[in-house]
């Protein structure tokens, strides 16, 4: 087999082979890149032979890196800007020590690293956050994290609670990339938020308003976006404690999900590392799971408390963690390796551990083909106080599984 014809591009990044011709490039043998913190200049062969079977594209082993920031609660979105200017220099280290051996082309960032968590922790109104700490996105602060996207040559993975354009007096906890040309590509709002404390609006919440305007297919509520570095997609916190959510990610195409931050106790119990080595095994997809450092409730809070208890982790297809910080009362960072083309490899190779390709979706809509949670809650009201949603919402709910059959009560509240 000869080859006509090639070329240098940098926008494609595409290869292009003819019959019987694939497996010739099977190994990485184009493509370069600087090391450290420097930004990430790959450049791929465009080959056009006379014959064009298909389209190849080869991803080089990269690294990503999970950031775990200290974290300054914002009672003013002017708050926001100390705790993007210490993600900064937190991102400076980190790009720079992991990308000594292969270049950091992906970096995420804990759910809570902007804005902190004060909403929850104050019980505050859910109009009065809106209104002095939610932002818009894309607005000024996408823009700063965009530029660090430049300066680092990486995919950067981050969120913020965000006004809801459709609703003036309601906000969504929403996760973003911005590639290394400091673009706004991909969005994803919260599908459930931490209860029974966050009061985050979902598409759940005010579902037949969603689905008119943005419809209920995979994209719309679980969209993953295909970048250079593979397909990505994006659990918020808590989402990740639901397989189903996963699930939907990798039914959707992802390669790696991010799963940015949970609290205690969710680590020290040991929940955090079962389901993101769960998530990554059963859908066979790398999971990046950094999470918070410490936490100043406060902007002036002079002692920090560590409420996350570090796990941050890079965990690969296959289930293993391939790098892990434990310690969590600080500022630093986790790194790993991700190999997209033994992913791929592995899914289409695999006659048993690749999952999906045997799930019998008829017993799935069994499973689910029910309503429990209830949709539209905050359709025509807004989300309530911590008191009122667990009377209104939190034990209703309970005593609807009971009613359904599907819990059973313990014998001393059956007694009495």
């Amino acid at each position: 087999m000869v080859l006509t014809v090639f070329s240098v591009t940098h926008e494609t990044g595409v290869v292009r082979v003819a019959p019987g011709c694939r497996d010739w490039l099977s190994a990485p043998i184009f493509g370069s890149h600087t090391l450290g913190a420097a930004v990430a200049t790959p450049s791929h062969f465009l080959f056009q032979p006379s014959d064009v079977a298909g389209t190849v594209s080869h991803i080089d082993q990269y690294t990503a890196v999970g950031l775990s920031p200290t974290v300054w609660g914002a009672e003013t979105r002017d708050d926001i800007q100390h705790n993007l200017e210490h993600i900064h220099e937190a991102m400076s280290g980190a790009t720079w020590l992991s990308g000594m051996e292969l270049p950091v082309k992906l970096v995420v960032i804990p759910e809570g690293a902007l804005q902190g968590f004060t909403d929850e922790i104050m019980d505050m109104d859910h109009t009065t956050y809106r209104e002095e700490i939610a932002v818009d996105i894309p607005g000024r602060e996408t823009e700063q994290l965009g530029e660090y996207a430049k300066e680092f040559g990486t995919y950067i993975v981050a969120s913020a609670k965000e006004k809801a354009p459709e609703y003036p007096e309601k906000f969504y906890n929403t996760a973003f990339i911005l590639s290394p040309d400091g673009e706004l590509v991909h969005k994803h709002r919260k599908l459930t938020p931490l209860l029974p404390v966050e009061r985050s609006v979902t598409p759940h919440d005010v579902w037949d308003d969603w689905v008119e305007h943005h419809g209920a297919e995979l994209d719309d509520l679980f969209p993953v976006a295909d970048t250079e570095i593979g397909r990505i997609g994006i659990s918020l916190a808590i989402e990740g404690a639901y397989p189903e959510y996963a699930r939907g990610l990798a039914m959707n195409g992802a390669e790696v999900m991010c799963r940015i931050a949970c609290p205690e106790p969710l680590v020290a119990s040991g929940s955090w590392e079962v389901q993101n080595r769960a998530r990554a095994l059963d859908n066979t997809m790398y999971v990046v799971a950094p999470n918070l450092g410490t936490y100043h409730v406060s902007p002036d809070a002079e002692t920090p408390v560590d409420t996350f208890g570090g796990g941050s982790m890079v965990v690969d297809y296959t289930g293993d963690i391939v790098a892990e910080h434990e310690y969590g009362a600080g500022s630093s960072y986790t790194a790993g390796v991700v190999d997209i083309e033994r992913l791929r490899e592995h899914r289409v190779e695999s006659p048993l551990t690749n999952w999906l390709k045997d799930l019998r979706t008829e017993y799935c809509q069994v499973i689910y083909d029910r309503d429990l949670y209830p949709k539209n809650l905050w359709q025509d009201r807004q989300p309530v106080d911590h008191d009122t949603y667990a009377e209104e919402v939190t034990e209703s709910r309970i005593q609807d599984m009971v009613d359904r059959d599907i819990w059973v009560r313990p014998s001393h509240q059956r007694d009495s």
